[in-house]
């Protein structure tokens, strides 16, 4: 059952972002993109796989006695995550999402080492959301560039 809190936190944010990028195919499709840019079909299901392993971290975290602070430390990855979308998707805000991604990139390597140290599997499972958003800071920057 202690699972369930950070399901419901992460679908949350998930929740939160997919409304705030309901027209993100056609913006995405209207930008000048880096050649190294994913279709946007890539996206959802890569999305999906990593806010499983970022709850699952949390939980396996929490349950290897993982206090405030090191649940904090997740908890700001997560709103960090969170404010990315509407700033990239809903406001066009290419170059302060940019500022933002940064952010949330040094977030999530804060977080791996933090909950690596509590439990190294949870530190674990979060590599793949690490490598993920740094190459979706390089993604942000060439946009920024290109547009």
């Amino acid at each position: 059952m202690g699972l369930v809190p950070f399901l419901l936190a992460v679908a949350l944010v998930s929740a939160v972002g997919g409304l705030a990028a309901s027209s993100s195919q056609e913006t995405y499709r209207a930008l000048e993109l880096p050649p190294y840019a994913p279709p946007s079909w890539v996206f959802g299901p890569v999305w999906t796989v990593l806010y499983v392993t970022i709850a699952v971290a949390g939980w396996l975290a929490w349950r290897a006695g993982a206090g405030p602070r090191e649940l904090s430390v997740w908890g700001v990855q997560l709103l960090l995550n969170l404010a990315w979308t509407p700033l990239f998707f809903a406001a066009g805000e290419y170059r302060w999402a940019l500022v933002e991604i940064v952010a949330l990139l040094a977030s999530v390597v804060a977080t791996v080492v933090v909950l690596g140290r509590v439990r190294r599997a949870a530190g674990l499972l979060l590599l793949p959301y690490l490598a993920w958003v740094a190459f979706a800071t390089a993604l942000n920057a060439g946009i920024v560039v290109l547009n």
